[in-house]
Parts: structure tokens; C-alpha cells; sequence
């Protein structure tokens, strides 16, 4: 039978081999549970590592127990630490609790005390990403946190949302700055708005900033774009919000071939955890590419006849190109424009043949406020009602629905206790 701590010594081999050694790991949120200062003090120390110098990381005093309690009302990270010295009976029973907590796409790593090859296996086998035995270095540590996001086969962390307007005016800028805007203070992880609207983009605006030509550069750059380029471009807009902006420019004519934007959408995805894209209300050749190859898309409407017509013919044309992957779903917004007659959100969403997920009544004077000050809707009125509507489509953009809890233990029979948490 091997010995665990050799294993700990050659998975962070095995890691340094495979990850290119010194490739930074992507802007990913760690959160640890502590129930020793000095197993605190060793995580803050990887930290020092510089593969870790984009990750956000938190240590908190306790154990399993600690992280069900911190995550009962909070959101989990993409990756969570665990110190444990619970025996091998009951620290499956401690994760199956956990995991009725944990987001989709969320990773654990176990540091226990046990050393005992019968419940390694049983938790890899269930999808923990991996249990490590004290004594831990903190190579070793960062090895299999690099492991997890920057290894060959590692999928890439970030889930792409193309947000588009079934009509010019609909607003799908607006609900698409803010919705991200809110996942990103949500969820505490870093979010970033494309604004794919060259000539006439306004996320700049909304974020009442001036930052450089960031989208045309990046996508220049074909294929000398990289990581250390695209830190570059990105500009910073608010707590864990991150911008590539459009240049708002008629000096110069944009055609765009089809797979233009591929491989900047590709590498933003493998380095930040939810990318949001802001698509103008147009179709081209390019615009057809990138909506079939996102994990969602979000239709922005309005409730009459043309927008009904428009939506209809998204939805038919957007299904047929993405056979088997998620129907775009519909926000309704200004719905209630004074004196303007309306179809019936329901009819609408009816006809479409498209899921419903949020309606934002009419709203001139914050709408007005919010971006003339360069602010979000939040900023300026926190206390409106619309802010629930931005919180409705950030939990649906970020898959954050906590799942049901299905398994059962017997004994450490814990198949599938952590599949939810890894991606499909």
C-alpha cells in the first residue's frame, strides 16, 4: 500500500511537469478552513508563490463544520481548502453536508491528518479534486491548485453569458453592465464585460471610464494575444469588474471575419471565472460564431410586435445552430412605458417559445441617472425594486441555483458525492 505523503511529493511533480511550472493560475477565489494557525500560516504563504499572484485568497478559522456554516448564506469560490481531522468515517459524512451548500464548478481540496489510501480513492472517486496528508509544503499546495486551472486538460474556469437585443434601444447593454456588475459583488469572483460593439460601445460610459481601445487590440493581436498581453488591455472598473472596451470610433471600418473574437473569448475564459459578453444588435458572420459557442445567451426585449417578431426569429435561428446546448432565455425590459399598448409577458414568452426570467418595469429617471453619473443601478438607488431583477439574472448567468442533495452514504460508499461540483 503507498504512502501518501510520497503521493503528495509526485502529484507536485506530476503538476510542475504537466502546468509549464511557471504558468500564472487564472484569477480565481480560494477560500480556506483552518483549524490550526500554522495550517493558515503555510496557505498565506503560497501567496509568495508567483503562479499565485492573480488568485484572491481568504483564510478562516475551523474545519468542515466552519465552511458549512460560512456557506448556509454566502456563495462558494472556485476552490475551497479544507483542514480536517475528522477519522475516515466521518469525513465523508462532513463533505455530503457540505456539498448540499456548494455551488456547480466549485473544487475541494482536503487536508487531512489520516493517512489512509481507502479514503483518498473513495474521495477522488466522488470528485473531491484531491486530499492531501500533512506534512504539506507549500509547493506542493500550489502544484495542485495549478493543477486544477492551468493544466492541459483542465477545462476552462470561466463560463461565457452573450447578452444581445432582439431590437435596436431594447437596452441589452444596460441589463448586461448590471448583471454582471451584481455577479460580481454576489459572488465575490471576477467578472469580465467584452463590449463587442466596436463603433458605438458604451460599457466605458456606464463605468465612466476612458480606457483604452482594449477589444480591437486584443483581437489584433491574432495569435501573439497572451496572457501578460491581455492584463494589459483589461481595465479595471469597479470591485473584482474588469472591462475590454470598445474604441467608439467611426475613423475606421470594422469588418470582422467569423472567427475573429474566438480565440480572445478563449483565453478570457481560461483565466476568468464568468465572462460576459455585450453583443450589438446586428448579424453577421462573426455574431453568428460566438453566440454558438457560448454556455448562455440572454434575448433583451421589449413587449410589442416588432420585438416579438425579432425574438422569435433569434430564438428559431440561435436553437437550430446549437443543437442540444441551452435555448437563449428573455429579460422583458421597460415594460410599463407609459401609454404605450403591450403584449402580456406571458403571451410573449409563449409565442418565442422562450423561458422568461426577468421583466424590468420602465424605469426613465434612474435608467437616466444611473448612466449619465456613470453608475450602476445599485449606486444610485439601491433601494429599487430593479436591483432584484439584476440579482434574479446574476444567479442565472453564474449557475448559482444550489442543487438538491441526492446521495446517500453506506459505509465510504460516496459515489458521486462531488460530482455536481465539477463541470460536465
Amino acid at each position: 500500500m503507498s504512502n501518501l505523503g510520497d503521493n503528495n511529493q509526485k502529484q507536485a511533480k506530476k503538476a510542475t511537469e504537466t502546468t509549464a511550472g511557471t504558468r500564472l493560475i487564472p484569477r480565481v477565489t480560494v477560500q480556506a478552513f483552518c483549524e490550526n494557525s500554522q495550517t493558515a500560516q503555510l496557505i498565506e504563504s503560497v501567496l509568495d508563490d508567483r503562479r499565485m499572484s492573480k488568485v484572491a485568497l481568504t483564510t478562516h478559522n475551523g474545519s468542515i463544520q466552519g465552511a458549512i456554516e460560512t456557506y448556509r448564506s454566502n456563495p462558494t469560490p472556485n476552490l475551497i481548502l479544507l483542514e480536517t481531522s475528522l477519522s475516515p468515517e466521518q469525513i465523508p459524512v462532513a463533505l455530503e453536508e457540505l456539498s448540499d451548500f456548494c455551488d456547480p464548478g466549485t473544487h475541494v481540496i482536503v487536508l487531512g491528518h489520516v493517512n489512509d489510501v481507502q479514503l483518498y480513492r473513495n474521495l477522488i472517486k466522488s470528485g473531491v479534486a484531491e486530499y492531501l496528508v500533512f506534512p504539506i509544503s507549500s509547493d506542493v499546495l500550489v502544484s495542485s491548485i495549478a493543477e486544477l486551472f492551468v493544466a492541459e486538460d483542465a477545462p476552462p474556469i470561466g463560463r461565457t453569458v452573450g447578452f444581445i437585443s432582439a431590437k435596436g434601444g431594447s437596452g441589452s447593454s444596460s441589463i448586461a453592465h448590471n448583471s454582471a456588475w451584481m455577479a460580481a459583488q454576489s459572488t465575490r469572483q471576477e467578472v469580465l464585460i467584452m463590449d463587442m460593439d466596436l463603433p458605438f460601445g458604451t460599457a466605458g460610459l456606464n463605468f465612466n471610464l476612458d480606457p483604452p481601445n482594449g477589444i480591437v487590440d486584443a483581437v489584433s493581436a491574432g495569435e501573439n494575444l497572451d496572457v501578460v498581453m491581455l492584463d494589459r488591455l483589461i481595465s479595471k472598473a469597479a470591485n473584482n469588474i474588469n472591462l475590454l472596451t470598445a474604441p467608439v470610433t467611426l475613423d475606421t471600418g470594422f469588418d470582422l471575419g467569423e472567427g475573429d473574437f474566438e480565440q480572445v473569448i478563449e483565453l478570457v475564459q481560461s483565466n476568468i471565472p464568468l465572462v460576459v459578453l455585450d453583443i450589438p444588435h446586428l448579424w453577421s458572420g462573426w455574431v453568428r460564431h460566438t453566440l454558438t459557442a457560448l454556455d448562455e445567451i440572454i434575448i433583451v426585449a421589449e413587449p410589442d410586435l416588432a420585438n416579438l417578431r425579432n425574438t422569435k426569429t433569434l430564438v428559431d435561428t440561435i436553437s437550430a445552430l446549437r443543437t442540444g446546448e441551452n435555448k437563449p432565455m428573455l429579460v422583458l425590459n421597460k415594460v410599463g412605458l407609459p401609454k404605450r399598448p403591450e403584449i402580456p409577458q406571458a403571451e410573449f414568452a409563449s409565442a418565442v417559445d422562450c423561458e422568461l426570467i426577468e421583466q424590468i418595469s420602465f424605469d426613465a429617471a434612474t435608467f437616466g441617472t444611473a448612466a449619465n453619473n456613470g453608475q450602476m443601478i445599485a449606486e444610485v438607488a439601491a433601494g429599487s425594486r430593479i436591483n432584484d431583477a439584476f440579482r434574479n439574472i446574476s444567479a442565472r448567468i453564474t449557475g448559482r441555483q444550489i442543487q438538491e442533495t441526492t446521495s446517500k452514504l453506506g459505509g465510504l460508499d460516496i459515489s458521486g458525492l462531488f460530482k455536481k461540483l465539477k463541470r460536465a
